[in-house]
């Protein structure tokens, strides 16, 4: 309902009810669209459907590619909303990722954790619905300026701009937007991962993201150590997550299957195979066997086209795949999981590559002509060497004089002015729409991104303020930096919800209320 339904209608309420005199039906007009979302349920299913409207217009055309940036607080993700909406008027095509690796690290409390789902898996949903309490304040934070701006106007008889807000109130954009949320391997078996999946949903995930490793092995995607489960057993968590989605009643819920098997070696079972070819005889293939005659005490084997092999077992009894399979294993794990469920892929990669992450979506999509991409713009790259390595090498190819290049220092400040450094920068600010039109990605996204701000912005703080600078440290580079700029936290005190209380002090008081923003608020010397 628009701003006008929700005051017809609480009029209309009000007046059959003889004692409430003392409601005003513009304040519960205010608070009912400044509280649009009642529930995460509400918030999953507005934002499914906001990512599959997406990604309807990005098989259209490419250049129609998504965005997000990992979040570990609801005030972090609180504030990208709010920096998207004042630099670019609409939060469309940009959303939130919850990286498993950033509560790990920073919301267990075990303390600080490395990314292999040792942390509380409740804590994955607490942060979910976290981060939509924030953005849900950001709702009502910019409408009930709105309505500051309404009572002036009315105030000043200024009906035009009366009008003119009232406009603005009823073609309100939220702030909340899609998150695609990181359930890890599953946290146990399909059960667990059903379970958890659940309450995900609840808390108001629209799209989930699930790994094919084995749970109890888990590793960061840019890790070594990583052990994949053969095909049947992933789609069983597919499936798992389908259902949670169903029973919820959020249809069009989101599965992201994400696939480490480029850079992993190891598996810790050797798949069920019924006959020549399935799926499971598929991925046993790629074991690294040996042809045996006869068989040794404890020996595993399987048969293969009249043979008996040996599949390598490692002393932690895990099997190994043959060196330089990944990319094949990534096509059919791809193939495999779009066929059983998933609506988009995530390819885990050790480098930044368009070629190569193009090169196994194209396979892909001889099979699967709509497969599209989630994909990790991680900061376990270093992307500075990398796309210098690229550009080198590209040159080198093209027969360009590299006299002036070592490759093994390419990373060194003294090339930053150079030729091939220019390039290489150019290469990653494009690296997102270039791959979006040529390896098949939708979403591009950083795991990692305020966790490296944080922590480069505090060095450089602490630095100063306790340097020679002292307090100039502070006030040079971070408040007046905010002051100029616009950053709204520069009234913290409004950003905390201080102007929201004093609104419902006034609905619940009247003139008895006792507010905060009065004159003596030193809030007010950020009015300018």
């Amino acid at each position: 309902m628009t701003y006008s339904d929700n005051l017809t209608n609480a009029k209309q309420t009000i007046a059959q009810n003889a004692n409430w005199d003392g409601i005003d039906a513009e304040s519960v007009a205010r608070m009912r669209v400044q509280n649009r979302f009642k529930t995460g349920l509400e918030i999953a299913k507005y934002t499914a459907g906001i990512m599959r409207k997406d990604m309807a217009a990005y098989d259209a055309n490419p250049a129609d590619y998504t965005q997000s940036l990992g979040c570990w607080h609801g005030f972090i993700g609180q504030q990208k909303l709010i920096s998207i909406k004042k630099h670019f008027g609409t939060t469309k095509g940009r959303y939130l990722y919850l990286s498993g690796w950033m509560i790990a690290a920073l919301r267990s409390e075990f303390g600080p954790l490395p990314d292999q789902s040792m942390h509380e898996k409740t804590s994955v949903p607490a942060l979910i619905e976290e981060l939509y309490t924030f953005l849900r304040q950001a709702d009502a934070r910019e409408l009930g300026g709105l309505f500051r701006d309404l009572d002036d106007a009315r105030s000043a008889g200024d009906e035009v701009k009366a009008k003119a807000v009232q406009a603005k109130i009823d073609g309100f954009e939220t702030h909340v937007v899609p998150i695609i949320a990181d359930i890890d391997a599953g946290f146990g078996n399909a059960e667990a991962t059903y379970l958890l999946a659940k309450k995900m949903i609840e808390a108001g995930a629209c799209a989930l993201q699930i790994e094919n490793q084995v749970s109890d092995e888990k590793q960061c995607g840019h890790q070594d150590g990583k052990v994949t489960v053969p095909h049947e057993d992933f789609v069983a968590k597919i499936r798992a997550i389908r259902y949670a989605f169903m029973e919820m009643g959020v249809e069009d819920g989101i599965i992201v299957a994400r696939t480490d098997s480029l850079g992993a070696g190891l598996t810790k079972q050797i798949a069920v195979t019924r006959e020549a070819g399935d799926i499971g005889d598929q991925y046993n293939s790629y074991l690294d066997c040996e042809e045996v005659t006869e068989v040794g005490h404890g020996d595993v084997l399987i048969s293969r086209d009249g043979k008996l092999l040996k599949p390598k077992r490692l002393p932690s009894n895990l099997f190994q795949f043959r060196s330089g399979t990944g990319e094949d294993r990534c096509v059919l794990d791809g193939i495999n999981s779009l066929q059983n469920g998933a609506d988009l892929l995530w390819i885990e990669t050790e480098k930044p590559h368009i070629g190569q992450i193009g090169s196994m979506v194209s396979r892909i999509r001889e099979v699967i002509p709509n497969a599209k991409l989630v994909y990790n713009n991680s900061p376990s790259f270093n992307w500075t060497l990398n796309f210098r390595q690229q550009v080198f090498d590209a040159w080198a190819e093209a027969g360009k004089d590299l006299t002036a290049y070592d490759r093994a220092k390419l990373m060194s400040v003294d090339y930053d002015t150079t030729d091939l450094a220019a390039e290489a920068d150019e290469r990653i600010r494009t690296f997102q729409r270039d791959s979006a039109a040529q390896a098949g990605i939708f979403h591009h996204l950083i795991t990692l991104p305020t966790y490296h701000t944080a922590a480069l912005s505090t060095d450089n703080l602490a630095k100063e303020y306790f340097g020679d600078a002292g307090m100039l440290g502070y006030v040079k580079n971070v408040q007046r930096e905010e002051i100029r700029q616009g950053i709204a936290c520069v009234k913290h005190q409004n950003m905390s919800g201080s102007d929201i209380g004093d609104d419902h002090k006034e609905y619940f008081a009247g003139e008895a209320a006792l507010k905060a923003g009065g004159a003596h608020n030193t809030m007010n010397q950020f009015a300018a």
